[in-house]
Order: C-alpha cells, then structure tokens, then sequence
C-alpha cells in the first residue's frame, strides 16, 4: 500500500511559520525515550532489583523494534506508520517469546538480546539502503 502525496501550488500566505529555535521537541523526546530504553535494558540484563526494571525494560521492548519497523516503512502517512510499528513490536516481542519457549530456552537477558539484535539489524538495513538511495541519485547526476 503506497501513500498518495499531492503537492498544491505555494503562495506566500499558505506557508507555515517554521517553529524558532527551542520549539521542536522531537530530538529531546527521541533522546529521553533512547536514554529511558537504554536504562531498561540495562537494568534488565544486570538483573537489578530496582522497581523501574519492569517498566523501563518493557518500555524497552516495544520503542526498540517499533523505532526501527517506523523508519522502515516511511512512505505510509503518520498514523498507519505508528500502528503499524508498535503492531510490529507487539508480533516480534510475541514470536521471540513463543520461540525460546518452545526450544525450552526461556531467559529475559536471551528475549532482549534477541529483541536488540533484530531491532539493530533493521536500522542498520534502513540506513544501507538509503545511503545506496543516495549513491545512485548522485551517480545518475
């Protein structure tokens, strides 16, 4: 399913103002939100007895596999792409789980290495092929 996009004619009165500096929240979100995971993960793979370590590591769980399913599907309009990553997670999070289960490998530390590993592969694929995006469009040039 591809997203139609139409561009209209841009006079000088339709134009947004661009937010001024210190206005855009979204790197401080993103960077709080990588720094609250990190921590989950963390305290999770340390077996910590800290009370956050439920939270912060499920926090973990679905930011990591959702952030990196998002950046693969960025043609799909903003909505559908955030359904569609945390969905992502939630059936990732699930066949990891039922996975080790069924081999009779079940360990929390195992599920997050899993979830990172598959997650980091993702975003490491996404980034590839951009940069190739961008190779070919400057060598066409």
């Amino acid at each position: 399913m591809q997203t139609i996009r139409i561009k209209t004619a841009s006079t000088p009165g339709s134009q947004r103002a661009r937010p001024g500096p210190g206005r855009d929240l979204s790197p401080l979100l993103a960077g709080a939100a990588t720094a609250v995971g990190g921590i989950g993960a963390l305290l999770a793979l340390t077996g910590s007895d800290s009370p956050l370590r439920g939270p912060l590591a499920l926090f973990f769980l679905l930011a990591a596999p959702a952030t990196a399913i998002a950046a693969a599907l960025r043609g799909l309009d903003p909505f559908g792409r955030v359904l569609a990553s945390v969905a992502g997670a939630v059936v990732l999070d699930m066949l990891v789980a039922q996975g080790m289960l069924a081999v009779h490998r079940w360990s929390v530390s195992g599920g997050l290495l899993v979830v990172t590993a598959f997650s980091s592969l993702v975003l490491l694929l996404v980034l590839v092929r951009r940069q190739r995006g961008r190779t070919a469009r400057r060598q066409g040039s």
